[in-house]
């Protein structure tokens, strides 16, 4: 199994999920079909499926049809907008994602949790907007009430679990956490740790769920 996060836009990340025994892959939150092109060829895979954290306008015809304009022999032909429930699972190759409903972002936001179980691996969240490193996403359609219990939701997952966020948001969260904790060593670590990574054009993303600061 291999996770590929794609930069995107001014501070999105996609993110390539691929099952490397089969060559199979998904691809989470596909705001730059240029973007997702580069990384499937680049990976040599096949994409399978797309999914998405929340409503679009045409979501997957927008993705699939650009990437088919462009000449990419790696994508199937355009397969059928298929909407998720909560708690129901998808699987590409020997990856199975559960999707859960996280309503408040937007009143359809859903997350994608990933059983790396089979690869060793720990479970990965793929939050889109709902959850960041020391942050969590804006209410444009939800209630306060309504994005907390869905924050209680993806906390509920397993001490081990690792976040990947939609976007890259660490340092705006992490300053606004230090204004609120005055006197926190691990907090100042992570801010210090995220800074250096941005200055070296490396990303943030990957963190414990629990346990922002470490």
């Amino acid at each position: 199994m291999k996770i590929v996060p794609i930069p995107v836009l001014s501070n999105n990340y996609s993110y390539l999920v691929i099952d490397t025994d089969s060559g199979r892959a998904a691809v989470v939150d596909p705001s730059d079909p240029l973007a997702v092109q580069a990384a499937i060829e680049e990976e040599g895979v096949v994409l399978e499926a797309i999914l998405l954290p929340w409503h679009a306008t045409n979501p997957v015809g927008a993705v699939l049809g650009a990437l088919g304009i462009l000449g990419c022999d790696r994508v199937p032909p355009p397969c059928r907008h298929s909407p998720v429930g909560d708690r129901e699972k998808l699987s590409v190759g020997c990856l199975t994602f559960e999707a859960l409903a996280t309503p408040g972002h937007t009143v359809g936001h859903m997350v994608y949790v990933l059983d790396a179980g089979p690869f060793g691996g720990p479970p990965c969240l793929f939050s889109g907007d709902l959850l960041f490193l020391a942050g969590c996403g804006r209410l444009f359609e939800g209630s306060p009430e309504t994005m907390l219990a869905s924050l209680d939701a993806a906390m509920g997952l397993g001490e081990d679990t690792l976040l990947w966020p939609g976007h890259e948001y660490a340092l705006e969260c992490l300053s606004f956490a230090r204004l609120l904790e005055l006197d926190n060593p691990a907090l100042e670590q992570k801010l210090l740790w995220a800074t250096q990574q941005r200055q070296e054009k490396r990303s943030t993303v990957r963190s414990p769920l629990p346990r922002p600061y470490l």
